[in-house]
């Protein structure tokens, strides 16, 4: 079965479908994607490994969640059965804010995206999908600035780009995130 996304505008306004890998080659399009955040009571942020077997950014540790939604499926709907799918649990998601961002990537692909970042809690452990995460781990959100730092190599380019964002707006309403100095 081939997986389409939604391509936009950039005001996220719809414009039409392309099967997803094609949408991701030749400079890519613009198209709407999400990225989870599950946080839990501690503010440690679930952070997933991508599974090697991943067409772009196999291997490298990235929020807990990633994709797109299909046509027809709100954002909120697509995270939720993403994060069923990939991780094996379920909690509320709200979003939060969105960004655009275009990176070339391995494999001869680019990412061109409006990013929708949805937010979670959640304190239980995950049951991983192997077809898609290798690994996850559970980090403390200002041993993650200083890691990503030293070892960018590590993370995924949207990992980065949203995790700055969600510092700038304060996401944890004060906790440990916007306590980090650089």
């Amino acid at each position: 079965m081939q997986d389409y996304v939604i391509l936009v505008d950039e005001n996220d306004n719809e414009m039409g479908v392309e099967e997803k890998l094609k949408a991701h080659i030749d400079g890519g399009k613009l198209h709407r994607s999400f990225s989870i955040f599950v946080f839990n009571d501690s503010t440690h942020l679930m952070l997933q490994k991508r599974s090697h077997d991943k067409y772009h950014s196999g291997g490298l540790w990235s929020n807990t969640t990633c994709s797109h939604p299909r046509p027809g499926e709100s954002v909120i709907e697509a995270g939720t059965r993403r994060l069923k799918e990939e991780m094996g649990f379920s909690c509320e998601l709200e979003e939060k804010f969105k960004f655009i961002y275009k990176a070339s990537l391995d494999n001869g692909y680019t990412e061109h995206e409006i990013d929708h970042v949805l937010i979670g809690t959640y304190n239980g452990d995950p049951e991983i999908n192997k077809q898609e995460v290798s690994d996850w781990k559970w980090v403390d959100v200002a041993w993650l600035y200083k890691d990503i730092e030293k070892n960018q190599h590590n993370y995924t380019y949207w990992l980065k780009v949203a995790l700055e964002k969600v510092k700038e707006r304060d996401i944890l309403n004060g906790k440990s995130v916007v306590k980090i100095k650089k």
